[in-house]
């Protein structure tokens, strides 16, 4: 049996993303995913909450801006500062036994890392997204996973997913729900899938960020 795992998705509470505690029991609930990573951006408030409500099949995460690019920190306790250097952020992920994931490597338009960057955490590197569920202008996913299999770094598929019609369609496939303990282990006997991001997908950053000025106002 596989379970469905997405590490990489952003709730209502990031400012451009768009999806609701209630869509992601839904998801949940229907077994279109069976785990899903919640990694806002430079907060874990959502996540928090929605583990609280859905159990182990949220995992806390964050999307963290360092001065280089944007980092993931998975299984987190507590919010990582952003604007630290990607050593800095990566440092703060290990002091609470998390892990660290790289989004979008090599893209520019989404703040991925530069490959000197990556080059200089190497070996800090817990697991490289090789797949993301919403590259279509810059699509790196075959020098991240050369990349990946030169460093010998654990890969994953995610859907980066902002609004819920966007998950369920690039994941990864593991044998069991994953722990901090067994998530790489998991992923490395995993098998990775990847879908065609839709337009809804991609223009759902840009409609959330609309939807949120105009209510402010």
């Amino acid at each position: 049996m596989s379970f469905r795992v997405d590490l990489h998705t952003h709730s209502a509470a990031s400012p451009d993303g768009g999806i609701t505690l209630k869509q992601y029991r839904r998801i949940l609930n229907a077994g279109v995913l069976d785990c899903i990573a919640i990694t806002d951006h430079n907060r874990i408030d959502f996540a928090n909450h929605a583990q609280t409500e859905l159990g182990e099949r949220i995992i806390v995460g964050e999307e963290i801006m360092t001065s280089l690019g944007e980092i993931i920190g998975l299984f987190l306790k507590t919010p990582i500062q952003a604007g630290q250097t990607p050593e800095e952020t990566i440092a703060a992920i290990r002091e609470q036994n998390g892990l660290v994931y790289i989004p979008h490597p090599f893209e520019t338009i989404r703040k991925g890392l530069h490959p000197a960057t990556l080059e200089l955490i190497q070996g800090q590197v817990d697991i490289l997204e090789v797949c993301n569920g919403r590259a279509f202008l810059q699509n790196r996913h075959s020098a991240a996973l050369l990349w990946a299999k030169l460093n010998q770094t654990v890969m994953a598929a995610s859907s980066d997913a902002h609004g819920a019609s966007g998950l369920g369609r690039t994941f990864s496939g593991l044998s069991q729900i994953p722990t901090s303990d067994t998530l790489l282990p998991l992923l490395k006997d995993g098998v990775l899938h990847a879908k065609r991001p839709t337009i809804r997908g991609l223009l759902y950053p840009k409609i959330n960020k609309a939807k949120k000025k105009v209510t402010r106002s």
